[in-house]
């Protein structure tokens, strides 16, 4: 008896696991506004051109006067602490790529001021036209809509 009955409890749990399982998946994401989507990830991808190739002029031109960038390792910097650590990557590591997972990253509008945009990314090291040696990690990008166009006004990179 004891016996049937760890066998139903069991089910019951195998059950209610599956059903969970199943049905508690997250909703795939779809752009608020597609358009808005498209405009971030073209942004993202001529930022990240120009890190990637070490064009520090052109990169510096992304993030607003009063930048924050928020680092789990390496803590808090402002603007040009920000353009001088890519400066440095850009000289010292020219091999460092960084990379989108990709169908990681989401978009949403802030009213009155821009957009949010997440995501996860990799930064490898390129060698004999390979990536390898790739460290996954997360970010929030905070756009900010100004005359002068799309700028990031605030970063966390967290996850390292």
């Amino acid at each position: 008896m004891k016996k049937m009955l760890m066998v139903k409890l069991f089910s019951i749990l195998f059950c209610c696991s599956v059903w969970t399982a199943l049905f508690s998946q997250s909703k795939a994401y779809t752009p608020v506004s597609k358009e808005l989507y498209d405009t971030i990830m073209e942004k993202d991808s001529l930022l990240f051109g120009a890190a990637n190739s070490g064009n520090i002029g052109q990169l510096k031109t992304f993030f607003t006067a009063d930048l924050e960038f928020f680092h789990d390792v390496g803590g808090l910097a402002n603007y040009q602490e920000t353009v001088d650590n890519f400066s440095r990557v850009a000289k010292n590591h020219s091999y460092t790529r960084r990379v989108l997972v990709t169908g990681s990253v989401e978009v949403y509008p802030i009213k009155d001021y821009g957009a949010v945009q997440t995501g996860i990314h990799q930064f490898c090291r390129l060698e004999n036209g390979s990536l390898i040696n790739c460290g996954t990690f997360k970010f929030v990008h905070v756009w900010k809509k100004t005359s002068d166009g799309w700028k990031i006004s605030r970063v966390v990179s967290y996850g390292h």
